[in-house]
C-alpha cells in the first residue's frame, strides 16, 4: 500500500474524551473514530488489525473442529421468552418495533438462536457432538460505555457453542477450548491469567475468564502466587487466603479478553432441545458457550504493547509487516525504494510504503512510530551509497544497515 493513497489522517492532538492509552492511540493513529457513545467506526488501518485477529481466531476454531455460521442480529422475542430472558438479561436488551408493531431484539448473545438451530436438527445421540461458531456484531445496552474499545455498546464478537450427549465429553471439549484460547492470546502476544468467574445472566454450572493484568482494567481478580489459583472478586468476594492452598491472595486490576461457560442443560431444557440416547431415552443436549470480543482484544493489545510514541503491534496482528520510508526524493532513492516495494509486494510481504512528497522526515518517522508496524526500513542517499537500507524494529532503540538485496530474508 502506498501511504500517499492510504485513507488515514493521523492526529497530533489527543482526543479530549479518551481516558485510556488504547483509546488515545487508536484515535490518533486514525484506526477508529467514535460516532455515538460506545459505537465506533473502524477505518482501513483498524479494520486490517481486526481482520488479522479474526484470522487467528478462525484458525484456532477450525482446529477444534468447529464449523462457522452467521446468525441474524435481529432476534425473535418468542425465543427469548422460552428462556425467560426477555426481561431479565443484564444489561437489558435493545428492543425495537418493526412496522407491524412486532417486538424484536438486537442480539447481545446467541444462546437461544443456537439452541433453536440444534433442536430442529438433533434427534438422537448419533447427531452429536458438534460445535458451531460465528464472528458477528453484538449489541449490549451498557449503562456506561467507557475506555474506547474496552467497553462498547456495539462490537464484533466470536461466540462458539458446543453440543454434546454426555457430560464427560462435554467437559473435555471445555478443556480443549481453554487450550485454544491460551493459544489465541499467545498469538496476539498477550499473557493471560485463567480465573474462576461468575456465570452472570448467561448462567451454567462452570465459568472461567481469561484476564490480562492492566492498571486500566475494570475487573478485579485475586491471584495466589503460591499455587496460581485465580478468581474474579465477583465470584468469590474479597477473601484473603487461597481456597486451594491457603496462600495469600493478591488483588490485581485486569481486562477480561475471553469468557467461557459450561452451560449443561440450562438452555436445552428450557427450549426442549432433546435427543434420544442409546436406550431410546429422551435427554437434554449438554452445551457450552465461549466468547471473545475482538475490539476489546485489539484494545488490550495496545494497552500492553505501546510506548510514549505510539503503538507497537505484534507481528501476527499488525496492519502491515513492514513500513518502508523514503527520505529524500532524488531519482536514485525514488527508484530504489519503488523497486524494493514492488519486489516485496510480489513476495506477498505486506508493506506500507511512505512515498509522500509533502511530509518531512520527522513527520514520516512520527507517523511510523504512532502507527506501530513491527519493522521500519529507511532508504536514503546515505544508505544507498552502501547499497543498504536502515532497519529498525518498532520499540527497539538501535538501527542497523542491511543490504537491500537481503531484505527478503527478514520475512522468511
Amino acid at each position: 500500500m502506498l501511504q500517499s493513497q492510504l485513507f488515514c489522517k493521523t492526529k497530533k492532538e489527543t482526543p479530549k474524551d479518551a481516558e485510556v492509552i488504547s483509546h488515545k492511540l487508536l484515535v490518533k493513529g486514525d484506526f477508529i473514530e467514535q460516532t455515538i457513545s460506545g459505537v465506533y467506526r473502524f477505518l482501513p488501518l483498524g479494520l486490517e488489525v481486526l481482520k488479522k485477529i479474526e484470522k487467528i481466531i478462525r484458525e484456532e476454531m477450525w482446529d477444534l473442529g468447529a464449523q462457522e455460521v452467521l446468525l441474524p442480529t435481529l432476534q425473535d422475542k418468542k425465543l427469548w421468552l422460552e428462556t425467560n430472558r426477555w426481561q431479565t438479561i443484564d444489561p437489558p436488551l435493545f428492543k425495537l418495533l418493526d412496522r407491524h408493531q412486532k417486538e424484536i431484539a438486537l442480539g447481545p448473545t446467541h444462546e437461544e438462536e443456537m439452541v433453536d438451530i440444534a433442536r430442529k436438527r438433533v434427534k438422537s445421540y448419533q447427531d452429536l457432538p458438534f460445535s458451531l461458531f460465528q464472528i458477528q456484531n453484538k449489541f449490549r445496552n451498557e449503562m456506561r460505555a467507557s475506555g474506547g474499545l474496552l467497553r462498547q455498546r456495539e462490537f464484533l464478537m466470536k461466540d462458539l457453542y458446543s453440543f454434546y450427549s454426555n457430560e464427560e465429553e462435554a467437559r473435555e471439549f471445555y478443556e480443549r477450548v481453554k487450550k485454544a484460547y491460551f493459544k489465541i492470546f499467545r498469538r496476539c502476544a498477550l499473557q493471560t491469567i485463567l480465573v474462576e468467574a461468575s456465570s452472570g445472566t448467561i448462567g451454567g454450572k462452570l465459568s472461567h475468564e481469561f484476564q490480562v493484568e492492566a492498571e486500566v482494567g475494570e475487573d478485579r481478580i485475586l491471584i495466589c502466587s503460591k499455587c496460581g489459583y485465580g478468581a474474579n472478586i465477583e465470584k468469590i468476594g474479597e477473601i484473603k487466603k487461597c481456597p486451594e492452598c491457603r496462600g495469600i491472595l493478591e488483588k490485581k486490576n485486569s481486562i477480561e479478553v475471553g469468557h467461557i461457560f459450561y452451560l449443561g442443560e440450562k438452555y436445552s431444557k428450557a427450549m426442549s432441545a432433546d435427543f434420544k440416547d442409546r436406550d431410546g431415552k429422551e435427554k437434554p443436549i449438554l452445551m457450552g458457550c465461549y466468547g471473545i470480543g475482538l475490539p476489546r482484544l485489539m484494545a488490550t493489545i495496545v494497552e500492553i504493547h505501546h510506548d510514549e510514541k505510539g503503538m507497537i503491534w505484534p507481528k501476527e496482528v499488525a496492519p502491515f509487516q513492514l513500513h518502508l520510508i523514503r527520505i529524500e526524493n532524488s531519482r536514485p532513492v525514488k527508484l530504489a525504494a519503488e523497486k524494493l516495494y514492488n519486489d516485496l509486494t510480489k513476495e506477498n510481504i505486506e508493506v506500507l510504503y511512505d512515498d509522500r512528497l509533502d511530509k518531512s522526515a520527522g513527520e514520516k518517522f512520527a507517523d511510523c512510530d504512532l502507527i506501530g508496524i513491527p519493522m521500519r526500513l529507511v532508504i536514503s542517499e546515505r544508505t544507498l551509497k552502501q547499497n543498504c537500507a536502515e532497519l529498525k524494529n518498532r520499540g527497539a532503540k538501535k538501527t542497523k544497515l542491511i543490504k537491500i538485496n537481503e531484505v527478503k530474508k527478514y520475512f522468511q
